[in-house]
């Protein structure tokens, strides 16, 4: 989020931007997700979002000369209850409205599309072929580079202190390096955002939970290509990585914390879940894996607006996993909020106000 915003915000023209980053750009959440690019969303706002970041990760290696591994493989949504079927079909329905080319699959397709796949468990599927998954990273970095070469300048290493306001405006960042002065602070801190906002007397409700992933042993023969495929009932979710899988769940179990050691714990949920839908995928031969964090908020979507109590407090966080897929979009988003000019869509959806009552909490189906 940082390096998009950075980026299309210097590219618009700002000028004096400054990246302030505790540890190395993309160390964080970043360097840690699946990798997942999809708009394969209930809500609307979700699916613009993702619309408009797919169409910018379509064109990315144009751009910024650089292939950013984009794999094209599709999603894949299964269902294995008739409310599962009946959210996809509306799910569907809103996203082809918008523009998308998703449609509804018989189980027998889905098993033809992903062969890994057991019949017998489902109902049917959704997929949405113009999905797919890319590398975190070096999204990352090309946005970095890109924003530097147009003067932003990157601290890393420096870890922000307080955030310095005057009457009701911000003032000022401190650093354990010095003090920014400053009028303005976009706040794209990830599952530590609570804790910038907090420093401003802004209430950001991001809670952070230990996500984690395996890697399974290289295959010496040829895997079949397979969508991203995700089980609702489960949460269960794998696709390829090389000759092997990357692979996880949502482990129920998992307390919320900046834990983000590796362990084994979430594989018996996961192994019970793919002796439903994946059974070759069960007690799987993992040669490592990582653990990283989600950004939760109360509806798992994102944050995304300004402060109604400080002036010049932005802030882009809380994407609850969908962060990586949503970052270009988002960089638009803000860079035409803080110039105050008309953007692509509508971002007071995604307003941290919107927890005040909850009738306006996103109602998002597709969340893992």
């Amino acid at each position: 989020m940082g390096t998009s915003i950075a980026f299309h915000l210097a590219e618009a023209g700002v000028r004096n931007i400054v990246i302030v980053d505790r540890s190395e750009l993309g160390a964080g959440s970043s360097s840690k997700p699946l990798g997942g690019v999809r708009a394969t969303f209930s809500d609307p706002a979700n699916i613009v979002l993702g619309q408009r970041s797919l169409a910018a990760f379509d064109t990315f290696q144009q751009r910024f000369a650089t292939d950013i591994g984009l794999r094209k493989v599709g999603y894949l949504f299964l269902c294995r209850s008739e409310s599962e079927m009946l959210d996809c079909e509306r799910s569907t329905i809103i996203q082809n409205g918008l523009g998308g080319d998703s449609r509804m699959v018989s189980p027998a397709e889905a098993i033809g599309i992903n062969p890994f796949l057991s019949q017998d468990a489902l109902m049917g599927a959704s997929y949405s072929p113009n999905d797919g998954f890319a590398e975190p990273g070096k999204v990352v970095r090309a946005y970095a580079d890109a924003a530097a070469a147009l003067g932003v300048r990157i601290l890393e290493h420096t870890e922000v202190m307080d955030v310095g306001t005057t009457g009701a405006s911000i003032s000022s960042v401190t650093t354990n390096r010095g003090t920014i002065r400053t009028e303005a602070v976009i706040c794209c801190a990830g599952a530590w955002s609570r804790r910038i906002g907090a420093m401003a007397d802004v209430s950001l409700p991001v809670v952070p939970l230990r996500r984690q992933i395996g890697i399974t042993r290289q295959m010496s023969t040829p895997m079949p290509t397979v969508p991203f495929t995700l089980d609702l009932s489960t949460t269960m979710y794998f696709h390829n990585y090389r000759n092997g899988m990357l692979l996880g769940i949502s482990n129920t179990n998992q307390e919320p914390g900046f834990d983000r050691d590796f362990t084994h714990e979430w594989l018996p949920e996961f192994t019970a879940a793919a002796r439903v839908c994946a059974p070759a995928l069960a007690e799987p031969d993992l040669e490592g894996g990582w653990a990283g964090l989600y950004e939760n908020t109360p509806d798992h979507n994102a944050l995304i607006g300004t402060s109604q109590s400080v002036e010049g407090f932005y802030y882009a966080t809380g994407f609850s996993g969908h962060g990586f897929l949503q970052g270009p979009a988002v960089g638009e988003l803000i860079r035409d909020l803080y110039l105050g000019r008309e953007s692509f869509m509508d971002h007071t959806s995604f307003s941290a106000e919107r927890f005040e009552t909850a009738e306006h909490r996103i109602q998002e189906v597709h969340i893992i």
